[in-house]
Order: C-alpha cells, then sequence, then structure tokens
C-alpha cells in the first residue's frame, strides 16, 4: 500500500496510523534542513559522518531520558526530535545518491568515491 492510499484509508476509517505522522515528521525536518544549510551535495563518507553525529544525538536523548540525569536533553520530545534528525539526514543522502546515479546514467561509482 502506498502511502496515498494509506493516508486515503485513514482518512476514510478514521484509523489512526502512526506511519504518515513519522513521515510528515522527517519531512519537515528535511525541510528545515534545506531552509537553513541550502542545496546539500555532500560526498557520501560526510552524509554518513552527518548521520553518525545526529544518531549520537537521539543516542544521548535516549540516555538522558532512561538515566534521567536531570539534563534537559531528554524526555520523548527530543527522541522524536533526534529521530527525526536522523531519518531526515538518511534521506539527504539517498537523495544525494539518486541524483549522482541520475547524472551518471545509473553508476553511483563516482559518487562513492
Amino acid at each position: 500500500m502506498s502511502y496515498t492510499d494509506l493516508s486515503k484509508a485513514i482518512q476514510d476509517e478514521e484509523v489512526k496510523d502512526f506511519s504518515l505522522d513519522a513521515i510528515n515528521l522527517v519531512l519537515a525536518e528535511r525541510q528545515r534542513q534545506d531552509d537553513k544549510w541550502g542545496e546539500q551535495n555532500n560526498h557520501v563518507a560526510i552524509w554518513t559522518t552527518i548521520i553518525g553525529e545526529e544518531y549520537g544525538e537521539l543516542c544521548e536523548a535516549v540516555n538522558e531520558t532512561v538515566f534521567d540525569n536531570g539534563t534537559n536533553k531528554g524526555g520523548l520530545e527530543n527522541i522524536l526530535k533526534e529521530a527525526s534528525h536522523v531519518a531526515a539526514t538518511a534521506v539527504a543522502l539517498i537523495e544525494g545518491l539518486l541524483s549522482e546515479k541520475e547524472k551518471q546514467n545509473g553508476r553511483i561509482k563516482a559518487y562513492l568515491g
């Protein structure tokens, strides 16, 4: 089922599905990233490093929540925010790979190094 079909089914049946909410969070974060940084054409190694940094922040939010260290870096909202950053950055990597694949007539070797 496509996300469009899923969205219509949810509306028609008044069923709550969190997949669309999650996708919307990721899309909103991608827009925020583009607004902040502009179009990014990073090498795959740079994207991987950025994803690693975002994942580290997600881990920190989880740890601060689980272990309640008294900081403002924990809590469900911070975990959601950091998870959306990880997912959105992964989407940006995928966008770059697809763009490079198109430029290379189906080959992505140049983009990979």
